[in-house]
């Protein structure tokens, strides 16, 4: 048997629950993301999606159900949840870098604290993924000094630069003027052509078509729909997901036709 179908999921989620109070926001969600996939998280607001991301990486405790990493159960009381973290790269809406500290410092602080690298090991991953994002010359910038997609795009370096070997955006373009878009999806698409495992939550449908090797639609705190992207942005089966893409997106050809 090889080793590829005994290898465990990146990310496999079972049952999964949560619940703010009397509001409760997943419904029992089965998901699972094999290694080197790009699965694309789509629906309308307050459906769930961020909410489901942020318990892929136990930033929100699950009400009820599993959530596994690696084939490691996060949820366990008894895992040590930092470690199984240092795997996972999460790059949210906001930049949440430090605003006192350089760009290349912003890069290393984690790596010499978290990772406990030395300076110059930590440097030298900080300026190998500035490069992989196009931001080289901002080394010595303020984050203050960055446009939104400078910023992101930090953000996003500083993420692969503790070496994760999953990627978790939590709609990495929303809070961006329009025309800063499409440098940061550029870095996501490169990642993906790398073989990166990543799980995104995004409303930029065509990006989620051209990269995603699946597309979960989702809605009221259940997954209604996932497949492909032509099968689900293109050609989707269920009624719920048809009236949100024709709300969000112009009519698409399948990538075949293009």
């Amino acid at each position: 048997m090889s080793t590829e179908t005994t290898r465990p999921a990146a990310i496999e989620i079972q049952g999964l629950h949560k619940s703010f109070g009397e509001l409760e926001v997943l419904r029992g969600i089965d998901f699972r993301i094999g290694y080197g996939e790009v699965v694309c998280v789509i629906g309308p607001s307050g459906s769930g999606k961020s909410t489901l991301l942020r318990c892929a990486n136990l930033l929100e405790q699950p009400t009820a159900g599993k959530v596994l990493v690696g084939g490691v159960d996060i949820t366990d009381p008894e895992v040590d949840i930092d470690r199984v973290r240092r795997r996972v790269g999460m790059v949210f809406q906001s930049f949440n870098l430090f605003p006192h500290l350089s760009v290349l410092e912003n890069l290393t602080i984690a790596q010499r604290r978290v990772l406990g690298r030395g300076k110059e090991e930590a440097a030298e991953a900080a300026r190998e993924n500035l490069a992989k994002v196009g931001l080289t010359d901002k080394e010595d910038s303020y984050p203050g000094r960055l446009s939104g997609g400078q910023q992101q795009r930090v953000a996003i370096a500083r993420a692969l630069s503790m070496g994760p070997e999953l990627m978790l955006f939590d709609e990495p373009t929303s809070a961006l003027d329009p025309e800063l878009v499409g440098d940061v999806l550029a870095v996501m698409r490169t990642l993906a052509d790398e073989g990166m495992t990543m799980m995104v939550v995004t409303h930029e449908m065509g990006f989620a078509r051209e990269v995603a090797d699946r597309v979960v639609f989702m809605d009221d705190g259940n997954v209604v729909e996932e497949g492909g992207p032509d099968e689900v942005l293109v050609r989707p089966g269920h009624q719920r997901t048809r009236a949100f893409l024709a709300r969000v997106t112009e009519p698409q050809r399948p990538r075949s036709e293009r």
